[in-house]
Parts: structure tokens; C-alpha cells; sequence
């Protein structure tokens, strides 16, 4: 069982950057893909970014990309995503989220049922 506690949202003006961070905890954190998805009001949940077991690999949905990175640090427990250049349209609540033990579904499909993990929540809001 993995248990996930976002941190890190804010208020933000456009163009500026942000960092959340999602600490973990239970057995084997360095065996799980970890990602972060994110819930805009009215809208379904949607992929962001995700990143391998063990870092190698990351990906990121299109409208992200260049703009945000994934990283994880596997002593720490540990998996941040750092927000730059932020605009209105990402504001939404970001959900860490985290795959079984050494599965890709997580961003193989990257739609949240295949999540089994998930954290509560951090609220990231983009002014213009």
C-alpha cells in the first residue's frame, strides 16, 4: 500500500513557476512509477507527467511539455513536479498519483483509472 501527500500549490501570476511535491510513503517507493494528474473545474482529470520506476524515462502531456519537469529522488520518498511558465489554462487542482510495483500503465495509458494510487490534492491557480 502507498500512501501520497501532495504539497506545493499556490497562487501564481502568469508566467511565473511553481514546485509541488508529493512524499510517499509504505514499502518499495523506488519500485513505482510515479505522476501527476490534474482536474480543472467542470473538466475530467488528465494526464501531466509521469516518471519510470527508476527515473530513466519521462513523459509529459503536449500541453506541458517544455515547460514543466518531472523528477523523483528515490532516498527521499519523493517525486516533485516543477511548474514553469505557468499559465491561466493550468490552473486546476494536481494530484500526485502512483502505479503498482514495477508496472507502466501509469503512463503506457496515462487516464486515471489505471491509477490505484492517489494523493489528496494541491490546488495550483494561474492568474492572468
Amino acid at each position: 500500500q502507498v500512501q501520497l501527500v501532495d504539497s506545493g500549490g499556490g497562487l501564481v501570476q502568469a508566467g511565473g513557476s511553481l514546485r509541488l511535491s508529493c512524499a510517499a510513503s509504505g514499502p518499495n517507493f523506488s519500485r513505482h512509477a510515479m505522476g501527476w494528474f490534474r482536474q480543472a473545474p467542470g473538466k475530467q482529470r488528465e494526464f501531466v507527467a509521469a516518471i519510470a520506476w527508476n527515473g530513466d524515462n519521462t513523459y509529459y502531456a503536449d500541453s506541458v511539455k517544455g515547460r514543466f519537469t518531472i523528477s523523483r529522488d528515490n532516498a527521499k520518498n519523493t517525486v516533485y513536479l516543477q511548474m514553469n511558465s505557468l499559465k491561466p489554462e493550468d490552473t486546476a487542482v494536481y494530484y500526485c498519483a502512483a502505479g503498482t510495483e514495477y508496472s507502466t500503465r501509469i503512463y503506457t495509458y496515462r487516464i486515471p483509472s489505471v491509477v490505484p494510487y492517489w494523493g489528496q490534492g494541491t490546488q495550483v491557480t494561474v492568474s492572468s
